[in-house]
């Protein structure tokens, strides 16, 4: 089935491809619902690609991981049987290893220096760096700061001892979670409102959007603000759709993505306050201040581990780290 599937997508990207030579339409993959603003923001680039290439470039998105979950998204995109994916770094780093750079735990000091990191040279750095794996980054999303929520607030590492917690198939979340005491284990996204309901897990970390659109404030009941990661959205194109465009095309897109990347910013943190307003007045959920001094502490062993990948990733964090000296 999974070949079946796979020759299936084949089949249609090359139809797409072929269908003019005036127009292409790129496939778009990812595993949030249409009101989700990760959405919002990929149908505004779309929009905007169309708008500045005169339709030449057509983005279809596909929402609620209708085409596979984001790993088998960018394994299709790897074999270019699949266009575009939306994947996060988190997942990345499996694919590229610098992504673990910015999975680091408070390697970001504030929402200011993100944004500088990842729309700048830096940033830039780390979206073609994939490029010999078969695919290329277009644009960072932000999904704000991920925090533990679960049956109990989590308001010091010791609340997470014994406890299992839902990572993402990803090292570095893995390794910050055994850090923390916690018990790590990596669920598909779309198992785990039923894992949470039924106690498979006990706890998640996401941003405050997981408690609204996936629903999960209806089988927890805190929230705890540790803000440990800033994990973003990625979306990324493979090298033979970016290889198929023009360079007048490739620079369009990549307009249209920056553009998107400034228009989900703002609209990122409207949908972010509003979900943690909701899911206190509409779900009951109980959103707690943590002081983040023990969390910070207990996972700087991580950085050494990250940084000893390889002197690449050394020199990102480095990178990284002096950039935030001014923010």
């Amino acid at each position: 089935m999974k070949i079946t599937f796979t020759a299936i997508l084949a089949t249609t990207s090359l139809v797409a491809f072929a269908a003019g030579a005036d127009a292409k339409t790129l496939r778009l993959n990812h595993n949030n619902p249409p009101d989700h603003p990760l959405h919002i923001s990929m149908e505004m680039m779309a929009d905007r690609v169309a708008e500045l290439t005169d339709g030449e470039i057509k983005i279809k998105v596909y929402p609620n991981a209708q085409l596979g979950n984001q790993r088998e998204s960018m394994e299709l995109v790897q074999n270019c049987a699949l266009d575009m994916a939306k994947s996060n770094a988190s997942e990345l780093e499996a694919f590229e290893p610098l992504y673990s750079a910015i999975n680091l735990p408070y390697i970001f000091q504030s929402e200011q220096h993100f944004n500088d990191v990842l729309a700048g040279p830096i940033g830039e750095d780390i979206l073609t760096a994939s490029v010999d794996n078969g695919f290329r980054g277009l644009v960072f999303y932000t999904e704000g700061a991920r925090s533990f929520y679960g049956q109990k607030p989590f308001l010091t590492p010791d609340d997470l001892k014994g406890v299992k917690v839902r990572v993402q198939p990803s090292p570095s979340a893995i390794r910050m979670v055994e850090l923390l005491g916690g018990s790590p284990t990596p669920i598909a996204w779309g198992e785990l409102y039923s894992a949470l309901q039924q106690g498979v897990v006990d706890a998640a970390e996401n941003n405050p959007t997981a408690l609204t659109t996936a629903r999960h404030g209806e089988v927890v009941t805190d929230f705890s603000l540790d803000e440990h990661t800033m994990i973003p959205s990625v979306v990324v194109i493979s090298n033979c759709a970016w290889k198929a465009l023009t360079p007048d095309q490739q620079q369009a897109l990549k307009t249209a993505a920056m553009e998107s990347m400034q228009f989900h910013r703002v609209e990122w943190n409207k949908a972010s306050d509003a979900a943690i307003e909701q899911a206190q007045s509409e779900m009951g959920v109980k959103v707690h201040e943590v002081d983040k001094a023990p969390f910070v502490e207990a996972v700087k062993p991580m950085y050494d581990e990250v940084a000893g990948q390889s002197p690449e990733v050394a020199d990102l964090i480095e990178r990284i780290q002096t950039a935030g000296s001014g923010s």
